[in-house]
């Protein structure tokens, strides 16, 4: 049976990078969870769905495809905002978290380890995880991360708005009544506000070679 890591945080820790890192160095299947979210969220917003249209969002979830999370229309502020607000529905967490549990099933024969990565893995996804990573940084260090990988693309961005949104999406997720952002008891965490990519994979290696 294949084991799963299981990677957790805020916005901007640094998680997307590690968990691709991960992927690539051992050869197994990614699942970044929070493209679900921004996925539906997408559609809602280009098929100008209410919020609060439950059938509409539940179609939507159902239907989607891995090509969908793929899709690099799938970051931008108005996604970041929707795909927040929608994942505090249960409904939705409850249907995408079948997505999810099937992932490793799906993607993982013959592998070793299947990653998933999102906000509340080893907590509510994979509770019997074998590995769980939860990785952390300052509002400030995640801001500027954030504001130098949308300038590199090509694209303008206000720092300070940066900032303002990811200290609100902190606050919207740590404290939500529905599967809330916070590590397993049994994680390891990673502050990565001082640790570079590089210095944060080796810890994890380490620990997966255990």
């Amino acid at each position: 049976m294949v084991d799963i890591i299981a990677i957790d945080g805020p916005a901007s820790a640094g998680k997307s990078s590690i968990a691709k890192k991960i992927s690539n160095y051992f050869n197994i299947p990614l699942l970044n969870s929070g493209r679900l979210y921004r996925a539906v969220a997408y559609k809602i917003i280009n098929k100008k769905i209410n919020i609060n249209d439950k059938y509409e969002i539940l179609t939507i979830a159902k239907s989607l495809k891995n090509d969908d999370l793929k899709s690099i229309k799938l970051f931008s502020s108005e996604i970041d905002k929707v795909s927040s607000q929608i994942s505090a529905k249960k409904y939705l967490r409850d249907q995408l978290k079948e997505y999810q549990i099937e992932f490793p099933k799906k993607y993982g024969k013959g592998k070793k380890f299947a990653i998933v990565e999102g906000r509340d893995i080893g907590t509510e996804i994979f509770p019997l995880a074998k590995f769980k990573f939860f990785m952390w940084a300052n509002a400030g260090t995640r801001a500027h991360r954030r504001y130098n990988q949308i300038i590199k693309s090509g694209k303008k961005a206000s720092l300070a708005r940066i900032y303002d949104e990811i200290v609100s999406r902190d606050r919207e997720d740590i404290n939500r009544k529905i599967a809330p952002l916070k590590p397993a008891v049994n994680s390891v965490l990673l502050d990565t506000t001082y640790l570079d990519i590089e210095q944060a994979f080796n810890v994890i290696k380490k620990t997966l070679s255990n």
